[in-house]
C-alpha cells in the first residue's frame, strides 16, 4: 500500500493536509538550499551586491508564487473561491491598504530607476546609512547609530535622495564650526591640517584619499569649515568609526590651542 492510498482511508480532509505539510517542509528544504546556492554562485561570480539583491528578491516572489500554485491545487480549491477571493482582497485594498500599495508601487520604481544600489551610502530626507537591502516593501539602511532602519519606499520616493558614493568609495562631508577669535589661517595651520595629516598617516590603509577641507560659510558669529573623507564603498562601519575620531582630533587641537 502506497503512502497516497494509507492516507486515503483518514479522508479527503486528513489527505490534504498532511500533504501540505509535506509538501511546506520539502518546500522549506528546496528553498532554503536553492538561497544558498544563488549566494555562493554569486560569490564565485563576484556579482555586485545590488545584482545579488536582485536575484533574491526574484527568487523570493517565484517561490511565493510556486507555493500558493501547490496549495490551490493541493486542496482543489473551486473557481468560485477565486472570485470570492479577489472581491474580498479588493474591498481589503480599497478601504484599508492604499498605503501598502503605494509602498509596493514605489518599490517597484526604486528598483527600476536605481536612484542607489546595495552598498551606496545614501542621505534619504533626514536620514541617511549604507543601503543593505532593497525589498519591494523597504530599504534597508544601516545607520551611524549602528542599527539596522528599515524605510518604507514610499518614503524613499517622496523624499530628496543624495547619493554619497562615487568612484567606488564613500565620500562623506560633514562640517565644524568656530568663533572669530582666530584666523582662518590659524585654524588651518594649527588644528585642521595637522589633525588630517596624523589620521592618514594612522588609517592609510582604509583609505583611498587623504580628507579635503574647505572654507564652508561665515558670519559675525563664526565660521564653518567643510570636512570631506574618503572610505571604501561598503565600509560605513568604518566611516562611523574614523569620522568621530578625525572630529576629535581637530578639536583637541582646538582646545590646545585656546590653552596657550
Amino acid at each position: 500500500m502506497d503512502l497516497s492510498s494509507l492516507l486515503n482511508q483518514f479522508g479527503p480532509m486528513i489527505y490534504e493536509i498532511v500533504l501540505s505539510f509535506i509538501f511546506f517542509f520539502a518546500f522549506s528544504i528546496v528553498y532554503r538550499y536553492s538561497r544558498r546556492f544563488v549566494s555562493r554562485t554569486g560569490a564565485r561570480l563576484e556579482l555586485e551586491p545590488h545584482a545579488m539583491n536582485a536575484l533574491m528578491l526574484i527568487l523570493r516572489v517565484g517561490a511565493i508564487l510556486i507555493f500558493s500554485t501547490a496549495i490551490f491545487s493541493i486542496w482543489r480549491l473551486p473557481t468560485e473561491w477565486f472570485v470570492g477571493g479577489s472581491a474580498l482582497i479588493g474591498a481589503f485594498l480599497g478601504f484599508g491598504s492604499s498605503q501598502t500599495i503605494n509602498n509596493l508601487v514605489a518599490g517597484l520604481y526604486v528598483l527600476i530607476t536605481q536612484p542607489f544600489k546595495v552598498k551606496d551610502y545614501v542621505k534619504i530626507g533626514d536620514l541617511e546609512g549604507q543601503v543593505e537591502e532593497i525589498t519591494i516593501n523597504y530599504t534597508n539602511l544601516y545607520t551611524p547609530t549602528f542599527n539596522l532602519l528599515k524605510v518604507p519606499n514610499i518614503q524613499v520616493m517622496n523624499n530628496r535622495v543624495l547619493n554619497l558614493t562615487h568612484e567606488g568609495f564613500i565620500k562623506y562631508t560633514f562640517n565644524i564650526g568656530f568663533g572669530h577669535n582666530e584666523s582662518n589661517q590659524t585654524i588651518l595651520s594649527e588644528c585642521i591640517h595637522p589633525a588630517i595629516e596624523e589620521f592618514h598617516v594612522q588609517h592609510s590603509e582604509v583609505q583611498l584619499r587623504k580628507p579635503e577641507v574647505y572654507l564652508e560659510s561665515g558670519d559675525r558669529l563664526g565660521k564653518s569649515f567643510l570636512i570631506r573623507i574618503f572610505i571604501p564603498k561598503g565600509e560605513a562601519k568604518t566611516l562611523y568609526t574614523l569620522r568621530p575620531e578625525l572630529l576629535n582630533m581637530i578639536m583637541e587641537r582646538w582646545y590646545n590651542l585656546q590653552r596657550e
